[in-house]
């Protein structure tokens, strides 16, 4: 079972690219982050035609996310991150496929900080470990999967002191996202890839991506009952040089 998980940056406008992708790689499952399209202009005709279900939750101009299953239909499990009644920003989608429950989380960049923009950040952060650890509780598979803006280790960022500032690599950020692994879930590309960098984001500005400037901000959590099934996990990296690509490459993992 190939799950993957794709900040695809415009599902309408990267349509050929994410077509082209499925065909091509597979997955079994797939949780896109930043949709940029109200629900309504979810393109659900295209990706049922290329073999696909599909749940999400859009947002226009910003946001939205989704899971897509091959040949199956994802349960709808929920469509929010729970904790906060008045956070309406389509960040968080969960849905059981093929016996598994999958995420779709795209959690939130947090620049500029200090600031509300950080603040709110690290409150989700809280929110999604609360919710992680019931989920363990419940013993059952779970893949957490999605964009989680954070390059969590010096490895996970290129040579440089240009992000020094940025939400993506501050302590809090970092600490964050340790303390949620901490719970017990296994980070799938770090473990079955040591000491590689395996960059998942290249800048469109300043030559990031013909540089390899990259950052290793999307992740696949695997709970305690799913990390012994963990065969192959890498990035799809040659999508990211294709023309009007997304800023983002697919990462991925295959499970026994």
């Amino acid at each position: 079972m190939k799950i993957a998980t794709f900040n695809i940056n415009n599902v309408n406008r990267r349509l050929p690219n994410l077509l082209r992708w499925l065909k091509a790689a597979k997955p079994d499952v797939v949780s896109l982050q930043e949709l940029k399209a109200g629900d309504a202009e979810f393109p659900y005709a295209a990706i049922e035609t290329a073999g696909y279900g599909a749940v999400w939750q859009g947002q226009k101009t910003w946001n939205g996310v989704a899971i897509l299953a091959r040949g199956a239909e994802p349960v709808l499990i929920r469509n929010s991150l729970p904790g906060d009644r008045n956070d309406h920003e389509a960040r968080y989608i969960e849905a059981a496929v093929r016996g598994i429950v999958v995420t779709s989380l795209y959690l939130p960049n947090g620049n500029p900080q200090p600031g509300p923009k950080f603040d709110y950040k690290l409150a989700w952060f809280k929110r999604l470990q609360a919710h992680a650890r019931s989920l363990l509780s419940e013993g059952v598979p779970v893949v957490l999967a999605g964009d989680y803006n954070v390059a969590p280790t010096p490895l996970d960022i290129y040579p440089t002191r240009s992000w020094d500032k940025d939400a993506l690599i501050q302590p809090k950020s970092r600490a964050a996202f340790k303390a949620l692994v901490d719970q017990g879930w296994c980070d799938a590309i770090r473990t079955l890839h040591a000491d590689a960098p395996m960059f998942t984001f290249w800048h469109y500005k300043r030559n990031r991506w013909p540089r390899d400037a990259g950052l290793r901000l999307d992740h696949l959590l695997l709970s305690p009952v799913l990390a012994p099934r963990l065969k192959k996990a890498g990035v799809d990296r040659e999508i990211r040089g294709e023309d009007d690509a997304s800023d983002h490459a697919p990462a991925w993992v295959m499970l026994r």
